[in-house]
């Protein structure tokens, strides 16, 4: 454990979390400004012009997606050359932090022999990981 300022002890586990969650967080919005920077300046072509997109945004997504022809899932994975989609994969960096952050941690878990937290961990990114994936899906 890390000793804090107050005498108080925190689990390693927790520091390496809160490191990784921090600056990937950190790293994240610094990615999604160079890559809003890309689209606005017109430096990729766009499926989406940026003088455009507030008349979409009043409209619902199924609107959005048929005016665009972006596929819904991964499906925009195929459009990454475009300014306005390149935003995604730095979302989708910001969104799989955490899960980056659980697998730190399963190491440090399973060396303390704390099965519990070591299961919960692994589920826990099992279920993002199947989240993510579209292999599950609800509603539409």
């Amino acid at each position: 454990m890390v000793k804090m300022d107050r005498g108080r002890k925190v689990p390693e586990e927790q520091i390496i979390y809160a490191d990784i969650l921090y600056y990937g967080g950190l790293i994240g919005i610094i990615f999604m400004a160079i890559t809003f920077a890309i689209y606005v300046s017109g430096t990729l072509p766009s499926l989406v012009k940026p003088e455009e997109l507030t008349e979409l945004w009043t409209h619902d997504t199924h609107y959005y997606l048929e005016e665009t022809g972006l596929p819904t899932g991964w499906g925009w994975i195929n459009y990454v050359t475009y300014g306005d989609v390149l935003n995604f994969v730095a979302l989708a960096f910001l969104a799989m932090i955490t899960i980056i952050c659980y697998l730190a941690i399963i190491p440090v878990l399973l060396k303390k022999k704390d099965i519990i937290y070591t299961i919960l961990a692994i589920a826990e990114v099992i279920i993002l990981l199947l989240a993510a994936s579209g292999l599950l899906q609800a509603g539409h």
